[in-house]
């Protein structure tokens, strides 16, 4: 993201205690990789159940913003199907499932490396041009 968002928590390079995530569009496909570390877990192990729906709220919205939009998320649901492991690497992925006028209704996905797909996600991300907000 651009240099204007350098304190976001989760992809601002200058903030010390954020995730510093990265992206990349592959296709139709928005994706970033992490490894969560000891100070991102909830219960022993696991990473913080917000912090999952941080990554995907982030990917999501993200990707509109990759798109050129200010994007701001209007509603966010989050599935967790198995507990994210602390210590593996994570692939968080986003996808565009419909749009309407301004609104994008997105899905993302935490999967492990084996494929495992730990959490799932839907949101509705509203977009605006740069200079609209």
């Amino acid at each position: 993201m651009e240099e204007r968002n350098h304190w976001c928590f989760a992809c601002g390079k200058l903030n010390p205690i954020g995730l510093q995530l990265e992206f990349e569009q592959v296709g139709e496909e928005y994706r970033t990789t992490l490894t969560p570390k000891q100070e991102h877990q909830g219960y022993d192990g696991i990473m913080h159940g917000g912090l999952v729906s941080t990554v995907l709220d982030e990917v999501m919205a993200g990707y509109i913003y990759a798109l050129g939009f200010n994007a701001v998320t209007a509603r966010l649901e989050v599935r967790y199907r198995k507990p994210t492991p602390i210590g593996q690497p994570l692939t968080a992925t986003a996808r565009i499932v419909q749009k309407r006028g301004r609104m994008y209704e997105m899905a993302g996905e935490i999967r492990l490396p084996d494929g495992t797909i730990t959490a799932e996600g839907k949101a509705t991300v509203m977009a605006a041009k740069e200079e609209s907000i």
